[in-house]
């Protein structure tokens, strides 16, 4: 909504690693800080350093950082994270002014979308699927989505004979190999390690449906704009979900407070596998419910009784 309050205005975008890539086709991308963590903040000056010299028309902060209020600027936006029960794109939109939440979205360039086409042809609809994730604890079992993509996928399942396109980072392909090896050699697509996050989300625009844990991909499926069902956890869905029409989530029987808050024994860093509570008989109803229109738009929850749950 920036780039429509500014037209033609020259964009400098700050992030880390991994999100950078992301805005590789952004219209009117000028410059691209890479925050990379330095001992005693020294990323922290360093961006100050590069961006102090230059009055800025508007300065929109996600992260509530004091570097914000050292830069001249004409207008900013600063937001903050709250204690409040709420979608962490709705508190955005609701700290920037915004009349409504803004539909995620990523830029991709024409010769992307191309090579996505040409990628994938013109053969059977395409199942993406996303069964890895940051941390073993939000990773579904793998024979779980074995089972799940055979169901969504045989003669009665939403997509019959779809082609299954995996998705994940190089260093995950231990973990996916299982689903890899499940998969018929024909409606294999292998994309571990593969495409660059752009090249993925246009592959991503010309899928079917996708389904996969709670991860950053998971939120470039919903921003490509197809059916998304997002699998939870150890990890709260009324404030990570993925947002859009075309949403839903489904989660294990347990919930976050339960798994996390209550729980302390949990870290993250060394906790395993925590959505056992999670069927593959919810998670094919839940499929089928998005698909068919049944679940609810802009985020759907489903629980292992297939209950909408309000808030």
């Amino acid at each position: 909504m920036l780039l429509e309050d500014y037209p033609g205005a020259a964009v400098t975008v700050a992030c880390g690693p991994v999100a950078a890539p992301l805005f590789a086709d952004l219209p009117g991308l000028e410059c691209l800080h890479v925050i990379e963590r330095r001992p005693r903040l020294g990323h922290w000056r360093r961006l100050w350093q590069a961006m102090r010299r230059q009055r800025w028309q508007v300065v929109a902060d996600l992260r509530g950082s004091l570097l914000a209020w050292t830069l001249a600027a004409d207008r900013r936006l600063i937001c903050r994270a709250e204690k409040r029960r709420e979608h962490r794109i709705e508190e955005l939109a609701r700290q920037l002014g915004l009349p409504r939440p803004p539909a995620p979205t990523l830029w991709l360039s024409a010769d992307r979308r191309r090579r996505a086409a040409q990628s994938l042809g013109d053969g059977p609809p395409v199942l993406a699927v996303g069964p890895t994730a940051n941390w073993a604890a939000k990773q579904w079992p793998i024979d779980r989505f074995q089972a799940a993509v055979a169901a969504l996928t045989a003669a009665d399942g939403i997509l019959p004979g779809a082609r299954v396109a995996v998705f994940g980072a190089a260093g995950e392909r231990p973990a996916a190999a299982p689903l890899l090896a499940s998969i018929a050699a024909d409606r294999r697509l292998d994309f571990i390690g593969g495409p660059d996050l752009l090249d993925g989300q246009a592959l991503l625009e010309r899928c079917s449906f996708y389904l996969g844990n709670d991860s950053g991909l998971m939120h470039m499926a919903a921003a490509a704009g197809i059916p998304t069902l997002g699998l939870f956890g150890p990890s709260p869905e009324w404030r990570y979900g993925p947002y859009g029409e075309r949403t839903a989530v489904a989660r294990t029987t347990e919930s976050f407070e339960q798994l996390v808050v209550n729980n302390p024994a949990f870290d993250h860093r060394k906790t395993d596998c925590l959505m056992t509570g999670l069927s593959v008989e919810t998670v094919v109803m839940a499929a089928r419910a998005l698909w068919s229109g049944d679940g609810r738009g802009g985020l759907g929850l489903l629980d292992t009784d297939l209950t909408d749950i309000n808030g």
